[in-house]
């Protein structure tokens, strides 16, 4: 009969050790949580507030994780269960080098959910979990006649970890040559949205002048922006 795949948590310490911690059991219950956040941009007259996407928030993976060790015995020379669940809990420990808890990679198999995204989103597949781990709350139900816990259950939050240059580069952001839209908030400056649209806050003039602004200091909230494509 053929075993099943093991779920784990990859460790990578601020001393560049690698420590891998497999699963006593497979996760009984996987939760994901995404989403985004979004500003009501509100204009006087209109039916609805206008929505403008701000940024992507990060997700979350909730897991249940059983652990036990009554089979080594459950009387005097029992083990406990918490040579299993403290290398979980002390993921949420800080590291006195890193001034930060540990980041983990959470790792089953490629069929994570995600993997079976399209195209349309650009190269954001993914087969595994990159994480910090935010909580951890740990339930005991089973003790030897010693008081020595035998049996837990802990339901833990990873919270999804992901760098600058991972993010860019699996978003290929860079798109110039599309004429897109920009709604204008308050606090808005022109060379801030270049920035953010071309990565390049030098092309405000460029947005400017697409959009007849002959004061770029001036810009009042609600306009939209034609942000130009560059050649």
């Amino acid at each position: 009969m053929q075993q099943p795949e093991k779920a784990m948590l990859v460790v990578s310490w601020a001393s560049g050790e690698m420590e891998f911690i497999p699963l006593q059991f497979n996760p009984g219950k996987l939760a994901l949580e995404r989403s985004n956040l979004i500003a009501e941009i509100g204009i006087p007259g209109l039916d609805a507030p206008l929505l403008q996407f701000v940024r992507g928030q990060n997700e979350k993976l909730n897991l249940e994780l059983f652990f036990d060790t009554t089979e080594d015995g459950m009387g005097e020379g029992a083990i406990s269960v918490t040579r299993h669940t403290d290398r979980i809990y002390e993921l949420t420990k800080i590291e006195p080098e890193r001034h930060a808890p540990p980041t983990c990679h959470f790792l089953w198999n490629d069929e994570f959910p995600g993997n079976d995204v399209s195209a349309h989103v650009g190269n954001q597949k993914r087969n595994s979990f990159w994480c910090i781990v935010e909580s951890v709350k740990q339930e005991f139900t089973l003790f030897s006649s010693q008081g020595v816990p035998l049996r837990a259950t802990l339901n833990v939050t990873l919270r999804e970890f992901k760098p600058l240059e991972k993010q860019l580069a699996e978003l290929n952001l860079s798109s110039p040559d599309r004429t897109r839209a920009h709604v204008v908030v308050s606090g808005d400056r022109l060379s801030a949205i270049a920035a953010d649209h071309y990565e390049r806050a030098g092309e405000w003039r460029r947005i400017a002048d697409a959009n007849g602004i002959e004061d770029p200091r001036r810009l009042r909230p609600g306009t939209i922006l034609h942000m130009p494509p560059v050649p």
